[in-house]
């Protein structure tokens, strides 16, 4: 007999909601959050509406405002310049592990590789970003390095924000990011460093292009 689903708790349904509509982009950067919003579009209460938030904080969603309620992050030229350095130190000392030891690549990466091309026939741009940062996530976790993981996990929502923004604003990049990871996939399989590195930094050369975006919307 199969196992009922286990209930999802208020915070946690607050907390999904709450970020994939900051996703989605249907709260927007600099929006004010009130409590009393919140909980007539998540049909939460306050207490667990305050979970959320904090954790939505923690996670890089929203700065809480006292006695207002939370304001959605906007994402500054200085956020996305770290983290677009911070993800080539990272992803770059994964490469280097995973062709040092040989490590496998797990066929996760292909599958998530394949569900981004879908997402990208479908225009869905939210999934196609959220897809990207499991991607990378996947290659940084092949390495077998906890601390390295969960550092690289700590930017996700920012990753996943900037991701959906940049593809936002230039669509037909998309297949440009599929075809990249092809090649990145290729170079760890075959161990050669040198032309992994070189995909990444190529895959990562459009930051211009999304800071440009980024300082104008």
């Amino acid at each position: 007999m199969s196992q009922p689903a286990p209930r999802i708790s208020a915070a946690n349904k607050a907390f999904n909601l709450i970020s994939q509509n900051i996703l989605a982009g249907k709260y927007l950067p600099g929006m004010i959050l009130e409590e009393q919003f919140l909980v007539a579009e998540t049909g939460v209460s306050r207490t667990p509406i305050r979970e959320a938030l904090f954790r939505l904080q923690a996670d890089s969603y929203v700065e809480l405002e006292a006695r207002r309620g939370a304001q959605v992050k906007k994402i500054t030229v200085v956020d996305l310049r770290e983290v677009y350095e911070t993800r080539l130190v990272i992803e770059s000392a994964a490469m280097r592990r995973i062709c040092d030891h040989c490590l496998p690549i797990p066929p996760t990466a292909d599958a998530i590789s394949r569900q981004q091309q879908a997402a990208k026939e479908d225009d869905d741009w939210v999934a196609f970003g959220g897809l990207d940062q499991e991607f990378h996530a996947e290659i940084v976790k092949a390495a077998g390095n906890t601390t390295l993981y969960n550092l690289y996990q700590s930017l996700r929502s920012l990753h996943v924000r900037i991701a959906i923004r940049a593809i936002q604003e230039s669509p037909a990049r998309a297949a440009t990011i599929n075809q990249e990871h092809h090649k990145i996939l290729t170079s760890l399989r075959e161990r050669d460093i040198d032309a992994a590195l070189t995909c990444l930094k190529e895959h990562l050369m459009d930051v211009p292009e999304v800071i440009n975006a980024l300082s104008t919307g």
